[in-house]
């Protein structure tokens, strides 16, 4: 669907966040002419972002009290922790290559939906807000563990050589979940606010800029965070 393309009276909100931050994204790659540069590594180690890639970038400008950070700063975390889920994608994918394993895994991803209530709740968040913000963040990694897979069928030179161990991708999961789940308890009231929608965007385009995301993983992140609003 070509991005200037417009939206029908009464669509979704799932739906203009998704163009939104797709849009908001696109033009901050074509205005800064960042590449785009995501590709599976070999191991864990490469994709594992230091603590600093969640800080803030985005500081308020020098007119604003720093104490109150304007809404796309205090969603930059979500948006940030966001794209690195979707890297553990990229390991996951190269994981199961090759092998007999499925992409999709429900058993495991109820864990992780029944893992992030029961820690909002212990954090007095919405977990059934939370939950959805997670069974998104479960859709977009599959997205990219498909296109991952689509593009080294067509191209084998490209597909991975060596096979990340799985249960150690999933303990980085499980610790980007943790500092995800409390980004969205952080951020309630931002999230609840009317101006969520274009911050959110913001965020969002900030983050593929900085992070050198490829189309696949920007159109996975605007999956991502499409709940996050709301």
């Amino acid at each position: 669907m070509p991005l200037s393309a417009p939206v029908r009276r009464g669509a979704p909100r799932r739906v203009l966040i998704r163009r939104a931050v797709v849009t908001a994204a696109a033009a901050t790659v074509l205005c800064t002419g960042a590449p785009g540069a995501v590709a599976a590594p070999a191991a864990p180690a490469a994709h594992a972002a230091p603590s600093a890639a969640i800080t803030d970038r985005d500081a308020a400008p020098p007119h604003r009290d720093a104490a109150h950070p304007g809404p796309h700063a205090v969603l930059r975390p979500i948006a940030a922790l966001s794209a690195e889920r979707l890297a553990t994608a990229d390991l996951v994918a190269a994981a199961k290559w090759g092998t007999d394993s499925p992409i999709d895994d429900p058993a495991r991803e109820q864990q992780v939906l029944d893992a992030v209530a029961q820690r909002a709740r212990e954090l007095g968040a919405d977990p059934d807000r939370t939950v959805a913000v997670f069974r998104d963040q479960i859709e977009a990694n599959k997205i990219v563990q498909r296109g991952l897979h689509r593009r080294w069928a067509a191209d084998p030179a490209q597909a991975p050589t060596t096979r990340p161990d799985l249960n150690e991708v999933r303990k980085e999961i499980n610790r980007i979940n943790e500092g995800l789940v409390r980004a969205l308890a952080d951020s309630e009231p931002a999230r609840k606010s009317p101006s969520c929608t274009p911050a959110l965007a913001v965020a969002s385009a900030h983050v593929v800029r900085d992070e050198h995301l490829d189309p696949l993983h920007t159109v996975a992140l605007a999956r991502a965070v499409r709940s996050v609003c709301g």
